[in-house]
């Protein structure tokens, strides 16, 4: 086989949003992986009604979520697809509101079989303006 007889290498962006169709409660609030790469990922969703607590901001179990799965969907562009969060913090900084959450994470320090991520959480407003309303930090860990 020659290089122009090589098939097309998998575009790891829509490999990662494959994973992430697959995770039932992914699709149920409506998250997708909008970057993925180098060290890199981020995570999008719409700011729905029924995602708000009872004061009308995002409900803190979202945000949890969302940092949750940019943490690791960044790990696994360096320690490979099969990976679990060994823990994370999370700490929110402000109410959420806007119209959409973007979690976006990035890999601080890997190993060959742990990489440590930071992930900032922010909504944006109707002008795409980027407020930050949480950071997160967590350990990502390769399994299997």
């Amino acid at each position: 086989m020659t290089d122009t007889d090589a098939a097309p290498a998998a575009d790891p962006l829509a490999l990662a949003r494959g994973i992430l169709r697959a995770q039932p409660f992914s699709r149920l609030v409506g998250a997708d992986v909008t970057a993925f790469g180098d060290g890199g990922a981020t995570l999008e969703l719409p700011i729905r009604e029924d995602l708000r607590q009872q004061n009308g901001f995002v409900h803190g179990g979202v945000l949890s979520y969302a940092a949750d799965n940019a943490l690791t969907f960044a790990a696994g562009t360096v320690l490979g697809p099969s990976v679990l969060t060994a823990g994370y913090s999370i700490d929110y900084a402000r109410p959420a509101t806007g119209v959409l959450l973007r979690a976006r994470a990035e890999v601080l320090h890997a190993g060959r079989r742990q990489a440590v991520v930071h992930c900032r959480l922010l909504t944006v407003d109707e002008h795409g303006t980027e407020t930050l309303c949480a950071l997160a930090q967590g350990t990502v860990r390769a399994v299997g």
